[in-house]
């Protein structure tokens, strides 16, 4: 007896038998033709399903091609949770650069010129992350300059005093300082005690 036969005192209806209630004996061809039968329908309507939803996404999609030394922006990933670039939150720009183009990588991918302070991200990107720059000629693209060691370190030194506050205790009081750092942004200010 099947384990289900045992549970619920009836037999287990396969995809066979959905279509008729009760139970049912097939045995030898007859169960082969209903086999294929039923599979030919369910594979005749997955079709279908799937040219509807094709023709759907069709509607949408442009077919996008570069060549080398056009500018591109690069997609942000805006998802909760998922920071890339050092941008997170959904105030935040959907898309950054623009960047170079330096070569296509097959048909989709292409290899981008990123900024300095982008070299950790692996500069091969898809074509959907990617979208046109159409050039102005009074945008211009300007990267931080650091001052670098010879062994590659750079010191930071503060340049700033943004903002002082007293947290209050139960018994002192605690004065912070808001300090603005060489090499970061006002959105990279620390508290400092």
């Amino acid at each position: 007896m099947a384990p289900f036969e045992a549970l619920y005192g009836k037999k287990c209806r396969t995809p066979l038998h959905w279509d008729e209630v009760g139970e049912r004996i097939v045995i030898g061809p007859e169960i082969v033709s209903n086999t294929v039968a039923l599979v030919g329908k369910i594979w005749e309507r997955l079709l279908a399903a799937q040219s509807r939803q094709k023709s759907y996404a069709d509607k949408k999609r442009r077919d996008l091609t570069f060549s080398k030394g056009d500018h591109v922006f690069l997609k942000v990933s805006p998802y909760k949770g998922i920071i890339r670039f050092g941008k997170n939150g959904k105030l935040d720009p959907r898309y950054i650069g623009p960047f170079e183009i330096l070569e296509e990588i097959g048909d989709v991918a292409y290899r981008l010129a990123l900024s300095p302070n982008h070299d950790t991200v692996y500069n091969v990107f898809h074509v959907s992350n990617l979208r046109k720059y159409i050039p102005n000629p009074t945008h211009i693209i300007q990267h931080d300059v650091m001052q670098w060691t010879p062994d590659l370190a750079y010191e930071e030194v503060p340049t700033e005093i943004i903002s002082r506050q007293i947290m209050r205790l139960q018994n002192k009081e605690i004065s912070m300082v808001k300090v603005l750092w060489s090499n970061h942004f006002a959105d990279e200010a620390t508290s400092e005690v």
